[in-house]
């Protein structure tokens, strides 16, 4: 972490908060205000943090938005991120060689890997400087934030998870949030889906306490590492062996028998007792909701250890954009060679962050049959976390870059026709609210890879349309028709709901020639001339089999909140929203100076 620190001072990228801010609500406040501005901001380092409630001044300080911009990963990463993806590429086409200099050549490459592979050291490391044992343990001792006012309380947001098969033979590292309950015990939210999960279930059936090691620190390629979605049973430790071209330097626990890397700052050890379980949440989570509270298994900690000169790190998650925003793309461009081996014929893919990432995933493929890119949705919606995904647009090598949202939209929508809908069902993740059930929900893709005849309608204007849209639907406040130059408008909508979204857009067949697309929204929260948040808010709360109509050529869906009307029966989460008196105190300091037009623009 020093190291880092000092990295960043060196490149301009690293601001220092010498105000005393509290670790409840203040300190993720500024943060998360900070990775709004353009090019993710600086990282921040709070040198004078407290806790008000228990009167604790806290001798670390507190470092966030580390990887928030595409220079400051690149500089984590000490190399470019398109060197990483190309090498992971070289040895997934590594062929036999061919004559003596080719075996030399291949021999030293080969070589090179033996530095990936984690080292085991013996001793103790740095990181077990201070050990609290017994009852000297206190996770209160950390300067542990909660980040919004309806949090469950405090969590753990940038842990390194390290857990093992029940026969010791796998190791896994991940990120999973650490909601701290008391001194003594964190709540593990490890969703089902995840290899944390699977050792788990391996524990309980051996009727098994599990043990778990979290580290906090350290390089903060660990943490990216935490992020990385490797096949199940690959240590993700060997990533950072890859990139570094040396081997992370590992040290056993004092009270479990795994290994963490010997220089992170805070270790906090445990076992799981499989047979209980404890409400974890809620939590205001990176998709802009809270996820509402759910069981899930807990730590007993064992031992707490730490460096003499230690730093904090934390993440703050809520609207978009976001420090994972950063992460994300190392990590789209990363793997991307690897998605490569299940659909050789994908070109590029890419996620946006204001669609949360899982919610929709944009795809250039060279399609070569009928019904090839139907075949490459179920092969994501297949893929490791790729399955998460619950929209996803495929294209053709005709189409603009995939990251250029207006020519791509217009690319798009002059291709749509109703005939490009695919609807299936499959798994979703657990922080999804949309669906009628968790875990599983619908799944809608665009096949715009095949060219049809589409008809463009006889557009009106929205002072118009709005007047003939309101004698059919008394509900409506408001419309705007994006994309109007295409083929397939985007009509926006928002009502003060009293019926299912369905009969709305009954209401509106007889109006046809005028509308291609339309989507109805709230009218509380929402802008209707605000298209990244109705990404945003459109993505997250529809499912598609329950969602989406279709009308000839018309087409609706519906991003308005779910109620009984509509036989939701599931607790609808709130957004995640600052608190306007800590952004008041923050601004009486002169800390708070993020342009009023972005703090609208985001929804914060």
């Amino acid at each position: 972490m020093q190291t880092t620190i000092n990295l960043l001072k060196k490149e301009n990228e690293l601001k220092i908060i010498e105000d005393e801010l509290d670790i409840y609500l203040e300190v993720s406040h500024l943060a998360y205000a900070e990775v709004k501005k353009k090019d993710g901001g600086k990282a921040l380092l709070f040198t004078n943090v407290i806790d008000t409630k228990s009167g604790t001044k806290f001798e670390e300080p507190v470092l966030m938005n580390v990887f928030g911009s595409y220079k400051r990963c690149e500089l984590l990463f000490g190399r470019s991120i398109k060197s990483v993806a190309d090498e992971i590429t070289k040895l997934l086409h590594m062929k036999p060689p061919s004559g003596f200099m080719g075996k030399i050549s291949m021999a030293n490459e080969l070589f090179s890997l033996k530095n990936i592979f984690p080292k085991r050291l013996k001793g103790e490391g740095a990181c077990q400087k201070i050990k609290y044992l017994n009852d000297d343990i206190d996770l209160y001792k950390i300067p542990v934030l909660t980040t919004w006012e309806q949090d469950g309380g405090p969590f753990i947001t940038m842990g390194q998870v390290y857990t093992q098969s029940l026969d010791g033979d796998l190791v896994n590292l991940g990120m999973y949030r650490l909601q701290v309950y008391d001194k003594n015990h964190l709540g593990m939210h490890w969703q089902i889906h995840k290899d944390s999960s699977h050792f788990f279930d391996q524990y309980q059936k051996a009727g098994k306490k599990m043990p778990v090691s979290i580290a906090i620190g350290g390089n903060p390629l660990y943490t990216w590492c935490a992020t990385a979605p490797l096949p199940y049973g690959v240590n993700e430790l060997l990533m950072y062996g890859l990139i570094k071209k040396e081997a992370a330097k590992l040290v056993k626990s004092l009270t479990t028998p795994l290994y963490i890397p010997a220089d992170v700052d805070y270790v906090i050890e445990g076992w799981v007792d499989t047979t209980q379980m404890r409400v974890e949440g809620p939590f205001g989570d990176h998709t802009g909701y809270y996820t509402l509270e759910e069981s899930y298994p807990v730590m007993e900690v064992s031992a707490i250890t730490m460096k003499e000169k230690r730093v904090f790190l934390a993440t703050v998650v809520g609207k978009p954009p976001l420090e994972d925003k950063y992460m994300g793309w190392a990590t789209g461009k990363i793997f991307f060679p690897l998605l490569k081996t299940t659909v050789p014929d994908l070109l590029d893919y890419h996620m946006p962050e204001n669609a949360g990432f899982h919610n929709l995933i944009l795809a250039k493929m060279q399609p070569h049959y009928k019904g090839h890119a139907k075949q490459f949705m179920h092969a994501f919606w297949g893929a490791g976390q790729m399955s998460f995904v619950k929209h996803a647009i495929f294209v053709d090598e005709n189409a603009p870059r995939l990251d250029n949202y207006e020519a791509f939209a217009n690319f798009i929508l002059d291709r749509f026709t109703p005939k490009s809908l695919f609807i299936s069902e499959g798994i979703l993740d657990a922080l999804d609210h949309s669906s009628p059930e968790s875990l599983v929900g619908g799944k809608l893709g665009l096949d715009l890879t095949a060219s049809y005849k589409v008809e463009a309608p006889q557009l009106l204007g929205d002072e118009e349309l709005l007047i003939k849209v309101k004698e059919l639907i008394p509900d409506v406040v408001n419309l705007h028709q994006f994309m109007r130059r295409t083929k397939n408008p985007v009509t926006v909508i928002s009502v003060n709901k009293t019926k299912n979204a369905r009969e709305y857009f009954d209401a509106l067949v007889t109006l046809s020639p005028h509308i291609r697309i339309v989507v109805f929204v709230d009218e509380a929260k929402n802008d209707v001339f605000n298209s990244y948040m109705l990404i945003w808010r459109v993505t997250n709360n529809m499912d598609a089999l329950r969602d989406v109509f279709v009308s000839g050529l018309m087409v609706g869906i519906d991003g308005t909140n779910k109620t009984i009307i509509d036989g939701y029966s599931r607790e609808w989460p709130d957004d995640v929203d600052c608190t306007p008196s800590v952004v008041e105190t923050l601004k009486s300091k002169g800390l708070w100076d993020l342009d009023e037009k972005l703090y609208n623009k985001f929804q914060l």
